[in-house]
């Protein structure tokens, strides 16, 4: 425990004489980082999806390093510093965990994440409501994913998961029917729904859907790079050949994935 302590207090050292010595350092913000913090978040969810640990690491040493940056400029506005993110955090997790903290019963993971939403409920004086705090700028997969979880988390669910499966193909239907109307504007909608019903049919078998598309992307570019790379050693273009001769290559590619 002491030698992370070390660690972490060396970090805060660090970022101490960056601020006060770095020109680049210096000059940023709030504001400035926010972009460079959501592009380090990103590749620590490429590094997960490609179970990179040593890159995983890194990755998060870059989050941790904005964390201390942004620490360390609200304490030059005197707003807070770091202590008090610290301590916000261990209060929030001893607040959120009476099952472990307090005399609540919690022997599921389902029971925990239930409790933990109704106890965010009742912060702020009780005003909050079920799907404050789902930020608007999240991709539009997770933001759905986000706003599932939270309203199961008071009981908004459906009872049994194989019902899903039902508003699934009621979606299916409503999008053919827009297609074969024609209106672009109804079908954009139904196609929404469509995702949506699909993300929630996720979710209800315990599968996280932006990982699963993430593999799926993955595994699409390994085997259109193996087909275009089979096409170039073949002396020819993708552009000349016809789909039927892609397809021959394609199945190859699906063979070694």
């Amino acid at each position: 425990m002491e030698e992370r302590k070390e660690a972490f207090g060396r970090l805060l050292e660090i970022m101490e004489r960056l601020r006060a010595e770095c020109p680049w350092d210096r000059k940023q913000t709030l504001e400035s980082l926010r972009h460079l913090t959501i592009e380090e978040t990103y590749e620590l969810a490429d590094a997960i999806v490609k179970n990179d640990l040593q890159d995983i690491k890194k990755e998060l040493g870059d989050i941790l390093l904005h964390i201390v940056f942004y620490a360390k400029i609200g304490e030059e506005k005197e707003a807070f510093d770091i202590k008090d993110v610290l301590d916000a955090i261990c209060e929030k997790l001893i607040y959120r965990h009476p099952h472990i903290f307090g005399d609540v019963d919690a022997n599921d993971a389902d029971t925990v994440a239930q409790n933990w939403e109704q106890l965010k409920l009742k912060e702020k004086g009780g005003n909050k409501r079920v799907l404050q705090g789902v930020p608007d700028a999240l991709p539009p997969m997770i933001k759905a994913h986000r706003v599932q979880d939270k309203a199961r988390g008071v009981g908004f669910d459906w009872e049994e998961k194989e019902q899903v499966w039902e508003k699934v193909k009621e979606e299916v239907a409503e999008v053919e029917v827009e297609i074969k109307a024609g209106d672009k504007d109804k079908m954009e909608a139904e196609f929404g729904d469509l995702m949506f019903s699909v993300i929630n049919a996720a979710r209800l078998y315990g599968v996280d859907p932006e990982m699963a598309l993430a593999r799926t992307n993955e595994k699409f570019i390994q085997r259109f790079n193996y087909l275009e790379e089979k096409t170039i050693m073949q002396g020819k273009s993708l552009h000349d050949m016809s789909l039927e001769e892609m397809d021959v290559i394609w199945e190859e590619a699906k063979l070694r994935s």
